[in-house]
């Protein structure tokens, strides 16, 4: 397997772990239901025919997100899992001939045909035909405890009626907010000054998540019942259809349009007629679910990773008008993304006024070819996000042209960089780009970055909002009245945290590196580089040739396609939109040869051998595009001075190569264990340590020659005086590593 198929697949899982983040937690997606489909099916399709690279954590293996931290997490006895998708009759058809072949079975299926309706799965517990317990999905294993909140719903029984039921009853289905009530909410929150909701779903799992359930209790909420979890005693039926049936004589409600189907014209039929009449239900659908009847064909049937094998879920095609594109303007994520988004004439989609439709990258674009001025196709996917279709060419303007992505950032003016092979462009602003400074801030005071103990999210939000910092640097600057007159903040909260402050200046190159936030330049990354370079000017002054090599058959390659172009030779590599015969070519390497060459002139007459390259330095893991990457994270005016100006405010960092040198050789090969709370952050100590030659190990055993033990130590120190390991506080620790003693270090036992 290449290189290029692990890379796609680990964009793959990021993507799609930020999507169900963004879909199942927060309640705020950002792309269709569509285009996640594509994104999973495209990592399911990679790790079948590569199953050595999937992995326990890969969205494939798992259903949604994380818990909020508000809620008790729970854990399900039983995984709520997802249902596989098929779009059309002819993705049904298949799916049905699936389960006939595993079931070895020539006869048609008897299904059971359900509405998929768009809201919050849920599960509920009864014991002894008491409600105990409701939890969401979560990420399928996990959900949050939301009973207090359940027991306000109307249409979830308290108590199970009759008395013929196991002793655990463990029922899941669909929390929704029915049409009618959604129209009256909405008119009460505009009534009210406050902000509509986008959709029923959206409402309904706001609702949900309500900390108040007195909240929960005024919003129309309702429920259906759609199967079993945990369940004690005999089964209730030898069919899903009487399963259902037992669950409504128990007072649970089921889906007034739950019905058998045997033939597949039938199941499509089904799909037509709710299809037809989706628009005069009285809850939002998103399309028909199928489950094989028999209970004992779903039992042989079994489950994969994620989803039953006797299930599936057949989606609706989405809503779609026309309207006109007016504009495309460029959006800043919080993580330098640059997001195209068409701007739209306002057009009414589903019952929703629609202005924006985001257009994901600069791949979507060119893919459909949207141009100001174009008349499109807009629908609102899974009923939620607006999308852009396709375009009509019939209908376009004279004189359109393509659109091209920014060269600086929109936000910052720093220079934007897409690596080959990659869909999402970015700021490479970073640290002084304001689209990013609340996370760049957060990255910065994160526990492996400073680790700047007491400055939280929250905290971050309110500096910034308040126009109290910009960037990193400013931190260093706030005063104790600044923070004293925030709010939550006393005077000992904002006294803690200047101290804070204080101790993180003493870190290692490493984990500065690691602070600034460096796209692609993860922990490991930076460690590398430090330990390799050993000073932060040296790689402040890297340039892509120090990094970046040029084969010889790639520069004869690059000749001989931009010789077959009609290019003047005047023009320069950067005056150039690379042809399609430039594709294969690296926007690295055309850059680097951009600054090295006057004119295509010159390139085209350079012999084979200056046109390549061999870099200065190997640095193990690091490609071409991460390089760029680095290099132009130190090449941007903005962030050389807030660097500048985090030396200058005192941030520092112990040289390598100097406690090398006066390193006693008695530390180097000696094991030492620390514990307890000392004054500096114990990963500075330990790189200190690993830097003067000695190992660094988590546990104590006989092999361990010194315990440094800080305020509150514990079992380790008690393990140590058992074994007789010789122990030594913070002052001991100072003069073992030949440091001066720090003002705070603890005094001797």
């Amino acid at each position: 397997m290449s290189t290029a198929t692990t890379t796609r697949i680990t964009q793959l899982r990021d993507m799609i772990a930020q999507h169900n983040q963004r879909y199942y937690v927060l309640d705020d997606p950002l792309i269709s239901d569509q285009s996640y489909d594509a994104l999973l099916r495209e990592l399911k399709d990679l790790e079948q025919k590569y199953p050595v690279l999937i992995t326990p954590d890969s969205p494939t293996q798992r259903v949604g997100g994380q818990p909020l931290a508000a809620f008790t997490q729970v854990t399900h006895t039983v995984p709520m899992l997802s249902l596989e998708n098929a779009f059309g009759a002819t993705e049904f058809a298949a799916f049905d001939q699936r389960v006939r072949d595993r079931l070895g079975v020539h006869e048609p299926i008897e299904y059971v045909a359900e509405p998929k309706l768009d809201g919050l799965a849920i599960s509920l517990r009864f014991e002894q035909g008491r409600l105990v317990q409701a939890a969401t999905r979560g990420d399928g294993r996990h959900g949050e405890d939301v009973t207090l909140n359940v027991r306000t719903i109307p249409s979830v029984p308290l108590r199970l009626l009759g008395d013929n039921w196991p002793d655990i009853v463990e029922v899941r289905g669909e929390i929704f907010m029915p049409r009618a009530g959604f129209a009256r909410l909405n008119a009460q929150q505009q009534a009210q000054g406050e902000k509509t909701f986008a959709n029923p779903r959206n409402a309904a799992a706001g609702s949900l998540r309500q900390l108040d359930p007195a909240i929960t209790a005024q919003r129309p909420l309702a429920w259906y019942c759609y199967g079993t979890g945990e369940m004690s005693g005999p089964a209730l039926s030898t069919t899903y259809h009487g399963m259902m049936a037992q669950l409504q004589a128990w007072g649970l409600p089921v889906s007034p349009w739950l019905t058998p189907l045997t033939q597949l014209p039938d199941c499509q039929a089904y799909v037509e007629k709710l299809h037809a009449q989706r628009d005069q239900l009285d809850f939002a659908i998103d399309g028909i679910v199928f489950k094989v009847n028999r209970l004992d064909y779903q039992q042989q049937l079994g489950f994969v990773a994620r989803a039953p094998r006797w299930a599936v879920a057949q989606k609706f095609p989405a809503q779609e008008v026309l309207t006109q594109v007016t504009a495309i303007n460029f959006q800043v994520g919080r993580t330098g993304a640059l997001t195209p988004v068409a701007e739209l004439v306002p057009v009414n989609v589903a019952g929703v006024q629609v202005q924006h439709a985001t257009l994901h990258n600069m791949d979507e674009v060119a893919r459909k070819d949207i141009r100001v001025g174009d008349t499109v196709v807009v629908r609102r996917a899974g009923d939620v996000i607006p999308e852009i279709v396709q375009t009509l060419p019939e209908q376009r303007p004279a004189q359109t042209s393509p659109i091209t992505l920014p060269t600086h950032c929109p936000i910052c003016t720093a220079t934007v960089v897409r690596p080959l092979g990659e869909a999402v462009a970015r700021c490479s602003g970073g640290l002084a780009c304001a689209a990013q400074r609340k996370q760049a801030i957060k990255h910065f005071a994160s526990r492996k970055a400073l680790d700047i103990q007491g400055l939280g999210d929250k905290l971050i939000a309110q500096l910034v909002d308040k126009a109290l910092i910009q960037d990193p640097a400013d931190l260093f600057d706030l005063s104790l009245p600044t923070l004293s007159n925030l709010e939550r903040m006393a005077e000992k909260s904002a006294a803690n945290l200047l101290a804070a402050l204080q101790t993180a200046k003493q870190t290692t190159l490493g984990r500065f590196l690691y602070s600034l936030g460096i796209l692609g330049i993860g922990e490991t990354m930076a460690q590398q580089l430090a330990d390799q370079f050993h000073s932060l000017e040296t790689i402040q002054a890297l340039g892509l040739a120090d990094l970046v090599a040029i084969k010889p058959s790639q520069a004869a390659k690059l000749q001989q396609a931009l010789a077959a172009t009609e290019y003047t030779g005047t023009l320069r590599l950067s005056d150039l939109a690379p042809p399609a015969t430039l594709a294969w070519c690296q926007p690295v390497h055309l850059k680097m040869l951009n600054e090295r060459f006057a004119c295509l002139a010159q390139l085209l007459q350079a012999p084979v051998a200056t046109i390549a390259n061999v870099p200065r330095f190997e640095i193990a893991g690091m490609g071409d595009n991460l390089a760029e990457k680095l290099v132009t994270f130190f090449q941007q005016p903005r962030n050389q001075t807030v660097i500048a100006r985090l030396r200058q405010a005192g941030i520092q960092w112990l040289d390598r190569v100097a406690n090398q040198a006066e390193a006693p050789p008695a530390l180097t090969g000696i094991t030492v264990v620390l514990t307890g709370t000392l004054s500096q952050p114990r990963s500075l100590y330990q790189a200190q340590l690993k830097a003067c030659g000695a190992k660094v190990a988590s546990a104590v055993s006989n092999k361990t020659d010194y315990l440094i033990a800080g305020e509150a130590a514990g079992t380790k120190l008690a393990q140590a005086q058992r074994l007789g390991v010789p122990i030594l506080d913070e002052a001991g620790l100072l003069s073992l590593l030949h440091l001066a003693p720090h003002p705070q270090a603890d005094q001797p036992f």
